[in-house]
């Protein structure tokens, strides 16, 4: 059933600086790869990102359709600690598996993995890994970050009488590839709009874990250095924009700010009008149905996905909208 896929060049190099910094259970412990002869389909899943609600769901999601499905399911959560899951993981590929799956987990941070698995010639089905085309996956599924960005952008637009002439702040986190990547897409658009970046350049939160607070602070400290300054406020996701949003109704702002993720907490402000003006809806649950439809079609012809890459279009969450969409960290 299997079929040997290649790695990058690149990557099989980094796989290697990453597998010596790694302790006992590297990628040369795994076996030949392959499940039971007695017809079981095994399947590796692993996430590092559990402790959100969209990878909490993605594990919850996972084993219900392995349930119904009838997949011998090893399910390994990471708790964004890759010492720890990447080892497990090796480990795991080392007993033998037919599939592979990665939930949320970017390719650059599991070379060690990609090697194990390459070695054992089990292929890996991945959503959410990455925002470009790597050998290392047979197919990513993911959401379509330029769409993010168009419809984000246009929404502003719309809400301030146009972006020429205006002043909007745009808000990152470099380290996670879809906000960085949507960031700089964003900027880009906005400066073509003939916008201005406040600050001149993208506001890079540090730690995901304080990017509420860090926005409200940018937010902030810019309005406070240039009273009235600000037209809007682009964020690369929804917890650094209702930081946003809030210094900006503390200033009693006018400007308004857009999210990705749909959090009820947003799709609650943006309900209550004010200055959250919309935030993404990104289809997960589809993404999922369509990566298992590619895992089932493996399964039962030993054909590839045609694509390595995919993404996902999105839905724009507005208050003429937001009744309507299920909330990110409500599905399941």
């Amino acid at each position: 059933m299997r079929k040997k896929f290649k790695i990058a060049g690149a990557l099989a190099a980094a796989a290697v600086l990453a597998l010596t910094g790694c302790s006992g259970s590297g990628g040369s412990t795994a076996g030949s790869g392959g499940g039971d002869d007695d017809g079981t389909f095994k399947v590796i899943a692993f996430t590092s990102g559990n402790q959100t609600p969209v990878g909490a769901w993605w594990v919850k999601a996972v084993q219900e359709k392995a349930d119904e499905l009838g997949w011998d399911l090893t399910m390994i959560q990471g708790d964004f600690d890759f010492q720890k899951m990447n080892p497990a993981v090796e480990s795991a590929i080392g007993q033998g598996a037919d599939v592979i799956l990665d939930g949320y987990t970017d390719v650059s941070s599991i070379a060690s993995i990609v090697t194990a698995a390459n070695d054992a010639e089990i292929p890996i089905f991945a959503m959410d890994a990455g925002t470009e085309e790597t050998d290392a996956f047979v197919t990513n599924i993911t959401t379509d970050q330029q769409a993010i960005v168009d419809k984000t952008v246009e929404g502003i637009g719309e809400s301030i009488d146009g972006l020429e002439g205006k002043t909007v702040m745009v808000i990152g986190h470099d380290p996670h590839a879809g906000i960085r990547l949507r960031s700089r897409l964003a900027v880009e658009a906005f400066e073509a709009a003939g916008a201005t970046i406040a600050g001149g350049d993208i506001q890079q939160v540090t730690n995901p874990a304080s990017g509420r607070t860090e926005a409200l602070n940018f937010v902030a400290d810019y309005l406070s250095a240039n009273p009235g300054g600000l037209d809007a406020v682009w964020a690369g996701w929804d917890d650094a924009a209702l930081g946003a949003a809030q210094a900006l109704s503390e200033d009693d702002s006018t400007a308004v700010v857009t999210g990705v993720d749909a959090l009820a907490e947003t799709i609650a402000a943006i309900e209550a009008g004010g200055n959250m003006l919309a935030t993404i809806e990104q289809p997960w649950p589809t993404v999922l149905d369509m990566l298992v439809e590619d895992v089932e079609n493996y399964r039962e012809t030993g054909e590839l996905p045609a694509e390595r890459f995919v993404a996902v279009d999105v839905t724009l969450v507005t208050k003429e909208n937001a009744a309507d969409i299920t909330p990110s960290d409500k599905l399941g």
